[in-house]
């Protein structure tokens, strides 16, 4: 539960019934306002406002619908709840299209009562932060690191530092799994230096195969090799004056290591197949994903140049240690890929972001929020348009999800797949006037 105990209305004229609810409430530790009177709850409603409204819908002289408009109207962030008898739950699922966010039917028992409102409080706590994002992303863009967005304080450190050390000539090395962000840093570090003016030149020393390493570093001269038909400039010669960032450092291989070395210590460096010595004025950025110290103990990666290469070390959290970077992520990834079509994600998709430990990290949520951009229908991401693993990993976690939630999430995706209705109610396994009732119950 928050500091702040949730602040909730009810309405219902049966008094038991809200007596009930009231003792309820009182026992998972909301603040609650009980009223058997619906128009003066609605006078109320005008006043105040409320995380939580649970409202009869067969009152009199004002119904639930009435306070359900009343509620959008004043507080739209409200997260309301209709309490409907069996008899009226067209009437329920009708309020959940105008706006409520579920229905709780008569009779209910004591514990159900508390799960369901547990439930709701932290949809309703999920959908302000989906509030707060474009807000967030907004202040985060003040903070100018190159594009690296993270309210994380341990990477804000880091950014912190490599804003420090960027006007310096000191090598740098970034050390992070894959998909962390460490060329943004680098890129970052480069745009902050004296050196911002001049060439960046990336390379990633795992694309380029072994033989060919040493000639895309340095050059070479006509005639070095076969097919060596030019003298040809390497990279470094094309970062000279300014900054080359070797990615996966710890692939190089030890002849490779040994000349880098050279370079580091002496600024020098010879063209493959010729003997002239030649001059080069560069900054130095490396970046791995691999354990350094590990390499250096098994005499894979050489010790003077860890050292050379480490004159400041940034390392990079991975996503799932900083969980609270998703959301501001996500709205920066919708923003991206959206362009100026209004788009917001869902609470209970935002949920299930969340939940999930994002071996990729970064980059793959990337991929997953441009793929769900991509599917999302009346402007809003929803849990069903995020991939069929995250479903999976969010039903093994989500202990409180109802057998017609399952049903209405497998119903869900069937549509999205199948051709038409038809052919949707043969996958089901059920005939299709069975899922037209389907459909109208769960609104799809």
């Amino acid at each position: 539960m928050a500091a702040t105990p949730p602040k909730v209305i009810v309405v219902d004229d049966e008094v038991n019934i809200l007596k009930t609810i009231g003792i309820c409430f009182d026992s998972i530790g909301f603040d609650t306002q009980l009223y058997a009177k619906p128009q003066e709850a609605q006078e109320v409603l005008r006043r105040e406002k409320f995380d939580l409204a649970f409202l009869d819908l067969k009152m009199s002289p004002v119904d639930g619908m009435e306070l359900l408009a009343e509620v959008r109207q004043h507080a739209p962030e409200t997260t309301v709840i209709i309490i409907t008898a069996h008899g009226s739950i067209d009437s329920a699922i009708e309020a959940v299209k105008r706006g409520a966010y579920h229905y709780l039917q008569k009779p209910f028992d004591f514990k159900e009562l508390q799960l369901f409102a547990l439930k709701a409080w932290e949809h309703h706590e999920l959908k302000s932060e989906v509030r707060g994002l474009r807000q967030l992303l907004a202040e985060s863009k003040d903070k100018d690191w190159g594009g690296f967005l993270t309210r994380n304080r341990e990477m804000q450190a880091v950014l912190e530092l490599a804003a420090t050390v960027a006007e310096s000539d000191l090598s740098v090395l970034i050390e992070g799994e894959s998909g962390t962000g460490k060329e943004l840093v680098a890129q970052f570090v480069h745009q902050s230096s004296g050196r911002s003016q001049k060439p960046f030149v990336k390379v990633n020393c795992a694309a380029i195969p072994e033989n060919l390493l040493e000639s895309e570093l340095f050059g070479h001269v006509k005639g070095a090799f076969t097919g060596a038909v030019k003298d040809r400039q390497g990279r470094f010669e094309l970062a000279n004056t300014g900054t080359i960032f070797l990615d996966e450092i710890g692939e190089l291989p030890p002849i490779i290591q040994a000349k880098l070395l050279r370079v580091l210590h002496n600024k020098e460096y010879e063209r493959v197949g010729e003997s002239h010595t030649r001059q080069v004025d560069v900054r130095v950025l490396a970046a791995t994903n691999k354990n350094l110290d590990e390499a250096l103990e098994e005499g894979t990666f050489r010790e003077d140049l860890f050292y050379r290469l480490n004159g400041v070390r940034l390392k990079l959290l991975p996503l799932r240690e900083r969980p609270e970077d998703v959301p501001l992520l996500i709205e920066h990834f919708i923003k991206k890929f959206s362009k100026d079509t209004p788009l917001e994600v869902s609470a209970e998709a935002l949920k299930v972001l969340r939940g999930y430990r994002w071996s990729g990290n970064v980059r793959e949520l990337e991929n997953v929020m441009q793929r769900a951009v991509l599917v999302a229908r009346n402007g809003v991401i929803e849990r069903t348009h995020l991939p069929e693993e995250f479903l999976a990993a969010a039903l093994r976690a989500d202990h409180m999800l109802t057998l017609e939630e399952l049903e209405k999430l497998h119903i869900t995706r069937v549509l999205q797949q199948a051709q038409d209705y038809q052919k949707a109610a043969e996958i089901l396994g059920i005939d299709p006037a069975t899922l037209w009732r389907k459909r109208k119950k769960y609104g799809l």
